[in-house]
């Protein structure tokens, strides 16, 4: 299972194409926040790095939101390989991806993770105006909004109307 860093920065990545006042930002566009991302996240900042990542969060946005199969996937993590690492908890399988892929190759690895130790906790938000993604951490698994003050109020208030403006109108 990816440790809560690694889920933390792929949740970060998917959600780095937030919408704000109706339009798409893309905080990966800018290279130099892009650079800054990339290295506060333990990445080179490389622009060879920074075009991964962004073909990496397209991929996996797609793959979440289920418009694309899991199998696309498999291109991105082409020509990598692993070798074995012993510790005293083990045998694990640690990735040797070319630097310049290796923020990517984590983040189709952290899903890959999150998939079989948490299926159907990584989710778009319910919201259909919001192109955010939650990662479900609750016992109850019912989480829906990627932020309860933001998209969860907004959608609540939009029901609330629309029911109260029905209800004057009958």
């Amino acid at each position: 299972m990816a440790d809560r860093e690694q889920q933390d920065a792929l949740l970060e990545l998917l959600n780095s194409t937030p919408v704000i006042n109706g339009v798409v930002h893309d905080e990966l566009e800018d290279p130099e926040a892009a650079r800054s991302w990339q290295r506060s996240h333990g990445g080179s900042g490389t622009a060879a790095e920074r075009k991964q990542l962004m073909e990496v969060r397209e991929a996996l946005q797609q793959v979440v939101r289920g418009d694309r199969p899991a199998t696309s996937l498999s291109p991105l993590l082409k020509g990598v390989t692993s070798h074995p690492r012993i510790t005293a908890e083990g045998v694990s399988w640690e990735p040797n991806p070319p630097a310049d892929r290796r923020m990517a190759v984590q983040a189709v690895l952290t899903w890959g993770a999150l998939q079989q130790g948490m299926p159907g906790r990584l989710r778009p938000c319910a919201n259909p105006e919001c192109r955010l993604f939650l990662l479900d951490r609750s016992k109850t698994n019912k989480a829906r909004w990627c932020s309860m003050a933001l998209c969860g109020n907004r959608m609540k208030a939009r029901r609330h109307y629309q029911r109260s403006r029905k209800g004057a109108t009958d």
